[in-house]
């Protein structure tokens, strides 16, 4: 009965919604099990992957690559949260990078709790690049890089964002961990692990070019919308994964074809692999949006609309159908168009597969009581 007003009274204040004439039930979170996730296949092998130290680009893609640490200034701390905190609070670049990968890599290989952090108001940043609004952010032509160093510096801001965009939903929801379960800490943990492989494949590449990041100006866009959503896991999910992130998957094929275009093959290989991978994120979100709503008696597609609706976030195509297909985004959530009979049974069958999970992990439950992580 204590869980059961614990789940109740954690997912109100975390999700921003309450409904007063439901009854909650205290569901398992869900687990990595290999029964359920092979309900979703784009999250089974992604969740299944072994930690991922191909943090070069060499001559036939990534390479392993393992920073070494004279010192190790971390020892202190003993939580998953807690080198969230840390990562949030490093200001320069490619440290941040460095220090995500390590948390992430310490986090599995010890097998630390999720804990309790407090996030910083903002993370920490460098001098440069200045920011901007987006209007301010000047055109190829007069932003003094050639086009394919111009359009990497747009996606290693990016990618930077989005290493802090991961760990302040790990840190900032932390409290809520009981609620939420360790496997929504350990996606959005794996998620700020490859965003900050990414970022250092299009640093290592705008050095090649003889550039850095920062060398142009960037816009803050990406932050304000983590911000918005700072007291809200619903919102945060809808809008962080939902959006940004499968815009990314709508950008990225553009991007490659622009590239190859312009005689930079080797950028275009980057660009698709980040593409690719990105997937597994927009997966991630899915995933955790419809836990959440059904842990809160809500309708997935109306509540996403109705989000978005409230905190002013446009949906804007061209859609690339076939990655959002793959991640599992409904077409229905995003796109006014896809009204057909068969884009209701895609619907159906995403809710279905959910079900599904849900009921194999009640079994788990009911089997199996594990200590917390």
């Amino acid at each position: 009965m204590h869980l059961k007003i614990m789940l109740s009274l954690s997912l109100r204040c975390a999700v921003g919604f309450t409904h007063p004439t439901r009854s909650f039930s205290c569901n398992r979170p869900f687990s990595s099990s290999s029964s359920a996730q092979c309900q979703w296949p784009v999250l089974q092998s992604w969740r299944e992957s072994s930690i991922n130290d191909n943090r070069r680009w060499g001559s036939n893609g990534p390479e392993h690559f393992r920073a070494q640490h004279d010192e190790d200034p971390t020892a202190h701390l003993s939580s998953l949260a807690e080198w969230g905190t840390l990562v949030l609070s490093t200001s320069d670049p490619l440290t941040k990078s460095k220090l995500s990968h390590l948390a992430y890599s310490r986090w599995r290989r010890h097998n630390l709790p999720v804990g309790v952090s407090q996030p910083p108001d903002r993370p920490a940043r460098p001098s440069k690049p200045n920011l901007v609004s987006p209007k301010e952010v000047p055109a190829p032509k007069n932003s003094g890089l050639p086009l394919n160093a111009y359009m990497l510096h747009n996606l290693a801001h990016v990618e930077l964002n989005a290493i802090d965009l991961a760990w302040d939903t790990v840190v900032r929801f932390s409290p809520f961990r009981d609620a939420l379960g360790d496997g929504f800490f350990a996606d959005f943990a794996h998620v700020a692990d490859d965003e900050s492989r990414h970022f250092a494949w299009c640093s290592q590449r705008l050095a090649e070019l003889g550039f850095n990041y920062g060398d142009m100006p960037a816009h803050n866009l990406l932050w304000r919308e983590c911000e918005r959503t700072s007291g809200n896991v619903a919102a945060r999910l809808a809008v962080i994964p939902l959006v940004q992130e499968a815009r990314g998957l709508d950008a990225g094929p553009r991007l490659v074809q622009k590239l190859v275009g312009f005689g930079d093959h080797r950028t275009s290989n980057i660009v698709a692999k980040i593409a690719e991978e990105e997937v597994a994120h927009v997966a991630v979100g899915v995933f955790w949006f419809l836990s959440v709503c059904q842990k809160m008696g809500r309708i997935p597609c109306t509540t996403f609309k109705d989000l978005l609706k409230e905190l002013n976030v446009e949906l804007k195509g061209p859609f690339n159908y076939a990655a959002r297909d793959e991640a599992g985004i409904p077409r229905d959530w995003y796109d006014g168009s896809s009204t057909g009979t068969a884009d209701k049974g895609d619907l159906s069958e995403v809710y279905d597969r959910l079900a599904s999970i849900i009921s194999m992990e009640k079994e788990n439950s009911s089997l199996s009581h594990g200590h917390p992580r």
